[in-house]
């Protein structure tokens, strides 16, 4: 490759890395975003050629047709939801305009924190390296800090780890005492091995101060339509966030979707398997690198740390974009310690995941050769 060329490339990465998604743009391999190549199926893609003109040319339906699909599609009242454009919408109105002083466990999805206000988030360190949630902890400095709001997604982007369902019901139970709503986002629990014992979407009743949010974009490979939810028994929380939300927030396309969702389920159910099956032999093969850390996954992306010999993250996810076409997300913005050191992988096709590992590691021992060399001389 000649140097213009390298120049080339790493312009179009810097670019990347400020633009937020239109990667369907640009030729190469995304192991960055964190959505499922198996769905929707083709004939929905057919629905919406059929329909293109009505549309592309008719206003959509409002907030209350939209929580009546989502209802039918998930087993829940309408009065339980509030439909977003995307989980985004959502986000950015539970801590921008709701939360007095939010807490969440860091590294974690950078929206909760960004959205809100200067001075009302305050971030809780998960246990390094080990990136668990001590739920102790948690609560207790949740109590200090006076939170209203607290935060926890899971699986955790980007370490892919889930809270444990029992641990996540002692810490509603915790901060009920204190008046502080719990939102779990589940926005990658359909990739989890066992998806209904770890939701809590049957247990909302019992918890006035739970709520639940969830991104369709991931497990319903719908990024693009932009769709979302939040789940709460709590018909005053549910209201102000409610409010907060404009007539028409989702466009003709994504109501088709879920207006016709139910219909897909079978579908979905099959293709959440074969993501699974795709991670679980990309997590081995991963692990078979020598010198890095391997997080075993429970959504569909994996969290690795770096051998010590190694370039640091941003450096490995420049060098793989630009000599081989493939894009990475590195730790480095992330709130935790030795960020540089660790990326998040996302697990596509196996042919792809099978070529990222070969080409990872040739870089790697590459790397450690030269470095060998360079501390020989």
């Amino acid at each position: 490759m000649s140097v213009q060329d390298q120049l080339s490339r790493g312009q179009l990465y810097e670019k990347l890395t400020t633009t937020h998604g239109g990667y369907w743009r640009y030729d190469f391999v995304d192991h960055a975003y964190l959505y499922n190549l198996y769905f929707p199926p083709q004939r929905f893609f057919d629905l919406l050629k059929s329909k293109i003109h009505e549309l592309v040319q008719n206003y959509p339906v409002a907030q209350g047709v939209l929580a009546n699909w989502v209802g039918t599609l998930i087993d829940q009242p309408p009065e339980r939801i509030v439909v977003g454009n995307g989980a985004a919408e959502l986000i950015k109105i539970i801590s921008g305009r709701i939360a007095s002083k939010l807490i969440v466990p860091v590294p974690s999805f950078n929206e909760y924190a960004n959205a809100a206000p200067e001075g009302s988030v305050v971030e809780f360190a998960l246990d390094h390296p080990s990136f668990q949630l001590d739920i102790d902890k948690f609560a207790a400095e949740a109590l200090r800090c006076k939170a209203d709001v607290a935060v926890v997604v899971s699986p955790n982007n980007p370490t892919s780890l889930l809270v444990p369902k029992a641990d996540l019901i002692r810490l509603v139970t915790k901060l009920a005492r204190h008046e502080c709503m719990l939102i779990v986002d589940e926005s990658f629990i359909d990739f989890t091995t066992n998806r209904d014992q770890q939701t809590l979407e049957r247990d909302l009743a019992l918890y006035p101060n739970l709520t639940i949010l969830k991104s369709m974009s991931k497990a319903y490979g719908i990024c693009g339509l932009r769709i979302g939810y939040m789940l709460t028994a709590n018909t005053d929380f549910a209201e102000k966030v409610r409010a907060g939300i404009h007539i028409w927030n989702l466009n003709s396309f994504a109501e088709t979707f879920l207006e016709m969702a139910p219909g897909y389920l079978e579908e979905f159910e099959l293709s959440c398997a074969e993501v699974r099956k795709d991670r679980d032999q990309f997590y081995q093969d991963l692990c078979s690198i020598q010198g890095m850390v391997i997080y075993k996954p429970d959504a569909n992306y994996i969290f690795c740390r770096l051998p010590d010999h190694a370039p640091s993250g941003p450096q490995v996810a420049r060098k793989l974009f630009i000599e081989h076409n493939i894009y990475i997300k590195h730790c480095d913005d992330k709130s935790m310690a030795e960020s540089d050191r660790y990326v998040r992988i996302a697990s596509r096709t196996p042919v792809e995941n099978a070529k990222f590992c070969a080409v990872l590691n040739n870089l790697l021992a590459s790397e450690n050769n030269t470095n060998s060399v360079n501390n020989t001389v």
